[in-house]
């Protein structure tokens, strides 16, 4: 089955899986761009596809609705037209419409022409330990389709397993993702995010971070997300080469060009 990725800006990735058209975290203002909030955000970077320039979409995976570098307000408009969104129970209530939410290890089949995939939520958690209440619900997701979906083993014959880390930090919940499913690629928010008036707490995971988990994970390919483009992401991007140089990640870890669709 052909698969494609499009990377189009910080944790926003347009995935051809067969015949389904898949949307994460969509953030597509144009930049400069700034958000007021508890944390405001400043966008310095605008996505390499504005949101007129998106096939219809049938399945919008959302970590979360509470941050505008994954859902600001032209992604809720690609929300309105999508298909169906999965994302947290909390941000389905928020969003009504075609969303619907998923719990930890909870699973939904989607299907579109001659293509299935199985989704299922994965634990996420958006800061240190103690900081849900001001950071809110995240999920991830683990995507799987071919021979094997749907069994935990989507690695085996020709199907495959992807997982989408969302926002998240290492934390030990992440190990068993490692343990129910064989990860082919792995898209990992990363950036390190850091604000001002939070001091040295981290929002999301570092590249060293990244690594950790990609070897946790054992995930073939990893693919960076969510380092680049907004102010709070201020880790140099040169960090996640040097996390993955290292001899048992060599060869692991691929960009994705702006804008192209890149066969995985």
């Amino acid at each position: 089955m052909t698969t494609t990725a499009t990377y189009v800006g910080t944790a926003t990735v347009l995935l051809r899986i067969g015949d389904l058209t898949v949307l994460t975290d969509p953030a597509l203002d144009p930049a400069p761009a700034d958000y007021p909030a508890v944390r405001p955000l400043h966008r310095t970077a605008g996505p390499a596809l504005t949101a007129d320039r998106l096939p219809p979409v049938d399945l919008v995976l959302l970590s979360h609705d509470q941050h505008a570098d994954n859902l600001d307000r032209s992604g809720r408009e690609v929300l309105g037209r999508a298909a169906k969104v999965l994302t947290t129970p909390e941000a389905a209530e928020r969003l009504g419409g075609r969303a619907e939410g998923l719990v930890p290890w909870e699973s939904r089949e989607v299907t579109v022409g001659a293509t299935t995939i199985r989704v299922t939520a994965t634990p996420a958690r958006h800061g240190p330990e103690g900081t849900e209440q001001a950071t809110g619900p995240v999920t991830g997701f683990v995507i799987e389709y071919g021979a094997g979906a749907g069994a935990g083993g989507g690695a085996g014959g020709e199907g495959r397993t992807l997982y989408v880390s969302g926002d998240t930090v290492r934390h030990e919940a992440l190990a068993e993702i490692g343990e129910r499913f064989a990860i082919d690629t792995a898209f990992l928010h990363l950036g390190d995010a850091h604000f001002p008036t939070t001091g040295d707490l981290a929002f999301s995971m570092s590249a060293h971070e990244g690594a950790a988990l990609a070897r946790t994970l054992g995930a073939r390919t990893v693919i960076p997300l969510h380092y680049d483009s907004w102010s709070h992401l201020a880790e140099d991007p040169a960090r996640i080469t040097e996390a993955f140089a290292t001899p048992d990640l060599k060869g692991r870890l691929r960009r994705l060009r702006p804008g192209v669709a890149e066969a995985l």
